[in-house]
């Protein structure tokens, strides 16, 4: 979008459905976190682009850089990713391509192949590291308190879904 409306077209669709349907809140909400969604989107692929990452690839980085040993079975991968093992496998598969990580196979498991991120990938993930947290990740507007108040909100609605138990 090259220009800012004039107008809050979300809290229009409000008013209107208010008018016409009946309560808006959840409408509202679900409307401005989807519009949050795109504007952060776009904020976190235009930081990653130049270092040849997409979002998902640059979270398989993170990941492995948590790991203690570096490395993690793509199955391990995939539960905290939250992904389907195919989509796992595609940026695991576009991370070796570029010599970011490497497959191995697992010391004690023949079924388990184990993803270990290379010094190249530490290097890439660190020029990325920098350039999402220079621009908040996308998420500009907010005081500390009030991103900290939208994560425990998320978190509530994420927990609901089932996304975890814990």
């Amino acid at each position: 979008m090259n220009r800012p409306l004039p107008f809050d077209p979300i809290a229009r669709a409000a008013q209107l459905w208010d008018e016409r349907i009946g309560p808006s809140d959840t409408m509202a909400a679900v409307t401005g976190i989807m519009r949050v969604q795109q504007i952060i989107q776009s904020a976190v692929d235009n930081a990653l682009k130049p270092h040849g990452l997409t979002f998902a690839r640059y979270e398989a980085l993170v990941l492995l850089t948590f790991a203690r040993r570096s490395s993690l079975p793509m199955r391990v991968m995939g539960e905290r990713l939250q992904l389907h093992p195919t989509s796992v496998t595609n940026i695991v598969d576009r991370l070796e391509k570029d010599s970011l990580v490497k497959r191995m196979p697992h010391p004690t498991d023949r079924r388990t192949t184990l993803v270990e991120i290379t010094e190249d990938g530490r290097s890439r993930h660190r020029q990325a590291t920098t350039a999402v947290t220079e621009i908040d990740f996308g998420l500009r507007g907010l005081t500390s308190r009030q991103t900290v108040q939208l994560t425990e909100l998320l978190t509530r609605i994420r927990k609901a879904a089932g996304d975890f138990t814990g």
